[in-house]
Formats: C-alpha cells, sequence, structure tokens
C-alpha cells in the first residue's frame, strides 16, 4: 500500500478507501489522526450534474481545526465576541427557534462578554432569541454568593444585555437532589434542540469546564471533584486561601460540550501554554480532555500569542500563514468597526 509523508500536513495523493482507513505518518508509523489537530480523516460527497449523467465524487479530505493567533487578549476577546455575534446573526433566531449558546466562567470570557454586551447596547445584535446553558456551578455555594457562577455571569453578562431571564439556565449547586440536577440540565437542552455554539476556556492542566484530567471524553453533566491544581487556581477568587474553594461542582460533560453544532475554546496567557499545546499538537487524551477538540466537526480555539510559547515552530508558522492567506484575523475583529 502507498505510504504517505507528513510535510507539514500536506498530502499530495488521492487515497482510496482502503488507504485512507490505514493511512500512516512514513516517520514514524503512527496513524496521522494521533499526531495532531490538523489530521483528521472525514469524508465528503460531492454530486456534479455533467450533461446526462451525475457523477458522485467522494472525497476524502482533512478536517482543519481552526486555530487563530492574535496578538494579545484584547484582540482575542474581540475576534471571539465578533465571532459569536455573528454565528447568532447568521442563525437569525426567533422565539420559535431561537440560538441556544453554552457559556463559560472565569477570566478568559470576560473581554468577549464585555465585547458582546458593547455590541448589543450599540444594536448590533440582540439576545432576546437567544437561550444560554452554563458549563457549571460550584456545590454549595450560595447562589448569591459574590464568587458563584450565578453571580458572575448576571454581574458580568447577563445584566449587560436583553436577554430574557426565563432563557437563562445555570445549574444548581444546591438542589436537594444532585445527580437528579444534572439528568434534569441534560434533558434541558436535548428538549432545547441541542447547543448551536459552545463556548469555554482552558485550565492550566487542560480541563474544559470542570472535566478534570482523567475524565471520560463521553462524559455528561454529573459532580465533579475538583483537584488541587484546579482549587489552587481559583483561590485567587477567594482570598487567595485555597481551603475557601468549594471541592466539588457541577459540569456538563465531555461529550455534552462535543455534541453542540459547534465550539469555541478561547486560551491566552504563558499559563495556559502547555494545555494549548497538549490540545493541538498531541493526541486525543483524557488526561488533558480539551483534546477532545480535535475530533469535533466544528472545533475552533482562538488564543493570544503568550499562549503559543510552546508550540513547535512550524506549528505556529503554519497556522499564522493560513490565518494571513485566509484573513482569519481581520475578518472577525473588523466586523462591526
Amino acid at each position: 500500500m502507498p505510504r504517505y509523508t507528513h510535510p507539514d500536513e500536506r498530502i499530495n495523493s488521492c487515497p482510496t478507501q482502503r488507504d485512507s482507513d490505514h493511512m500512516r505518518c512514513a516517520k514514524n508509523d503512527r496513524p496521522l489522526l494521533e499526531l495532531s489537530a490538523r489530521t483528521r480523516k472525514y469524508t465528503t460527497t460531492n454530486t456534479y450534474k455533467l450533461k446526462n449523467k451525475t457523477l458522485i465524487l467522494i472525497q476524502f479530505k482533512l478536517l482543519i481545526m481552526r486555530v487563530v493567533i492574535t496578538k494579545d487578549y484584547e484582540s482575542m476577546s474581540k475576534w471571539a465576541a465578533h465571532f459569536v455575534a455573528s454565528k447568532i446573526l447568521e442563525a437569525n433566531p426567533t422565539p420559535e427557534h431561537p440560538f441556544k449558546l453554552g457559556c463559560p466562567t472565569g477570566s478568559s470570557p470576560l473581554g468577549m462578554y464585555r465585547e458582546l454586551a458593547r455590541l448589543n447596547k450599540k444594536g448590533v445584535i440582540s439576545f432576546q432569541n437567544v437561550i444560554t446553558f452554563n458549563m457549571d456551578e460550584y456545590v454549595g455555594l450560595p447562589e448569591n454568593h459574590p464568587e458563584s457562577y450565578h453571580s458572575f455571569m448576571w454581574n458580568n453578562f447577563f445584566n449587560h444585555i436583553d436577554i430574557k431571564p426565563e432563557n437563562v439556565h445555570i445549574l444548581n449547586g444546591n438542589a436537594p437532589d444532585l445527580l437528579e440536577e444534572c439528568a434534569h440540565y441534560e434533558q434541558m437542552i436535548e428538549d432545547a434542540g441541542g447547543i448551536d455554539l459552545f463556548m469555554g476556556g482552558i485550565g492550566p492542566d487542560g480541563h474544559i469546564a470542570f472535566n478534570e484530567p482523567g475524565s471520560s471524553l463521553s462524559s455528561k453533566t454529573r459532580i465533579k471533584t475538583l483537584t488541587t491544581n484546579t482549587l489552587q487556581a481559583n483561590s485567587r477568587f477567594f482570598d487567595n486561601d485555597i481551603n475557601k474553594v468549594p471541592k466539588q461542582a457541577l459540569t456538563v460533560g465531555v461529550g455534552t460540550v462535543m455534541a453542540a453544532r459547534e465550539v469555541l475554546i478561547m486560551c491566552n496567557g504563558h499559563v495556559k501554554a502547555r494545555a494549548l499545546k497538549q490540545a493541538i499538537e498531541n493526541g486525543v487524551n483524557h488526561m488533558w480532555t480539551v483534546s477532545a477538540l480535535q475530533m469535533h466537526q466544528h472545533g475552533n480555539i482562538v488564543c493570544d500569542e503568550e499562549a503559543c510559547c510552546d508550540l513547535n515552530v512550524s506549528t505556529y508558522q503554519y497556522f499564522t500563514d493560513k490565518q494571513r492567506i485566509e484573513g482569519l484575523v481581520e475578518h472577525y475583529i473588523d466586523m462591526f468597526d
């Protein structure tokens, strides 16, 4: 069978069905799927009309996970906000067919939320026909606690846009039956028709939502015990006292996020550099749950320069060349200016 070299993921031959199922990297004889987010196999079928004949062409192509590198946090936030706004506008949601948006908390999305609120006040976008589902909430922390994710979302986003309160969904970490709360949350997402766009950040250990290292990649909404690394990272919100950080949380699962029609992950700062490298350059691994994004058909990562410091030079060059040619950064940053 033919062998395929792997120079910057450029494959010059057109593989057959059998070849595509056994595609290997000549350098180390490992499946390309394990090598990189840039090398996910997929098939498309195109139909062409040629006079009185119909030609059905089955193409085996490589799905490219979109990775956008911006110069700093402000640019990353603006790109993410405009990307989200464009998706909502494109969907043209109505009360009968609302847009379903998955929302994260933490420091990464703050700039994006501010820009989305600005666009809302400017009249560019409305959230009246948007339904939101948050990623997670602490267990045992009162909703009115300043560090609860209920407080976070209303203080930093929902109070600044025209969203209807009944369209906001956040897990209840004080529910009498936490298992039932998790099951009910999944059911609400299903009843709504699924998530159109799930936004998220990355923890320093590569977790998305509170899906800590070792989480099942097919997991659904459930209770999670937080790792020491997460407790230490979040202690900055609790007077830098790790003992004040709740030890458990309710969180959507990796499978819940992956079931969304599209996913946008934000990653910024040196502290996230190792996680970004694992997400892009290495294989899918439950110890770095963000790496599951490699398997999503519409996965997007937007990051700043600082977060790229651990990437291989060839990886960095590949994505910056691609976005320069396609105008990916300017297209969204300048979209509403």
